[in-house]
């Protein structure tokens, strides 16, 4: 077994705000130093709580089901790249069933439905696949075909009545395609008329003003993009990477976003009153390549899965390196927080090409 490392900083890590900085002339805004990172790298945390193997191939995606089950059996739902979705009995740390439904392609991204039950999973064979799992089920009732050979996630929002928004990549290799679920209705497809290149990356946003359902996408040529649904409109457009976005999430409460690429930057940006992006931060990592990124629920932890085999973790507020997490022996894909009642209860689990799925309790009492 590889030994496993993680590494933090021995006291708070330093105020950005009295640290050198560095201008990054061609966006105009400033780089956190990379030092900031070694400040991060002293006093050793806990190994893995636990880790499960037996995947057979990569991990692409984890989705974690913990909240408000009966018989308090939380699960986790994993992606690989053989094409089987696996769901794990976290109690037991075994498996309670492996699901194929893609025909050995790669699994690229998996979500429940407001239960353990019901399932939707997309995969490289251009499928997105709804599974009823109640009773010990592993069907697929329904599939939706993508059109898109690229890895470009889905994304899922939950709106009232059963009814969900589902946004998927486009056969037009520029395009995303948002349906109504269950009925399959087309919404809308939304196309730049900027060449942005490929979308990289989505997520569905419901404004708790009640108005449009709003989509962010990130682009191949390093840009992120905020969509209006209703008017199928380009509300505001960020160019803030040079590089293709790998990943990015959203603080609705902040309205604050992050994004991550293959370079050696991860930046943060801010919507106004008006809907416009503006780049707020910026953190300059030692090593290049985010694979995905993920901003707890608590909204105080941001962790992101590195191309050099690494979890970093940072505070999400100014963005402060809290520790980097060094376990795996292959890039990690993956990160993702458990949504368990409890709060000290919740882990993160990273996916990794190694083929393994590490488990941590991380800064819980922050």
């Amino acid at each position: 077994m590889t030994q496993s490392k993680c590494i933090r900083n021995k006291s708070a890590p330093p105020s950005f705000s009295t640290g050198p900085l560095l201008s990054l002339s061609q966006f105009g805004f400033y780089v956190r130093p990379w030092r900031e990172w070694k400040a991060a790298m002293a006093l050793p945390l806990p190994d893995p709580q636990f880790v499960l193997r037996g995947t057979g191939a990569p991990v692409n995606t984890l989705h974690f089901c913990c909240r408000n089950q009966e018989q308090d059996k939380p699960l986790l739902f994993s992606g690989s790249a053989n094409g089987a979705v696996h769901v794990w009995n976290l109690r037991t740390r075994r498996t309670e069933s492996v699901l194929e439904g893609h025909g050995g392609a790669s699994v690229l991204w998996v979500q429940t439905l407001n239960s353990r039950d019901a399932l939707i999973s997309q995969g490289h064979d251009l499928r997105v696949c709804m599974w009823d799992l109640a009773e010990g089920r592993s069907v697929v009732t329904d599939s939706i075909l993508t059109e898109s050979v690229g890895f470009c996630q889905c994304s899922l929002l939950d709106r009232e009545g059963g009814h969900w928004l589902l946004a998927v990549p486009g056969a037009d290799m520029a395009a995303v395609r948002v349906l109504d679920l269950p009925s399959k209705t087309p919404v809308c497809t939304l196309k730049p008329d900027a060449n942005l290149g490929m979308p990289m990356c989505l997520k569905l946003w419901q404004p708790d003003s009640g108005s449009s359902p709003l989509l962010w996408a990130g682009y191949e040529d390093g840009s992120v993009s905020l969509w209006n649904l209703s008017e199928r409109s380009l509300l505001s457009r960020l160019a803030c990477h040079a590089e293709p976005i790998m990943s990015l999430d959203f603080d609705p409460g902040k309205l604050r976003g992050v994004s991550g690429s293959s370079e050696k930057a991860i930046n943060s940006w801010t919507l106004d009153g008006q809907q416009s992006l503006k780049l707020q931060d910026s953190v300059e990592l030692v090593n290049p390549g985010i694979s995905h990124l993920c901003i707890r629920e608590d909204r105080r932890i941001l962790a992101t899965a590195g191309w050099n085999h690494r979890i970093r973790l940072l505070g999400w507020k100014k963005l402060k390196p809290l520790a980097v997490l060094q376990y795996h022996t292959d890039v990690v894909q993956f990160v993702a927080f458990s949504d368990h009642d409890v709060p000290n209860k919740r882990l993160m689990a990273a996916g990794s090409k190694d083929q393994r799925i590490s488990f941590w309790s991380v800064y819980n009492q922050i």
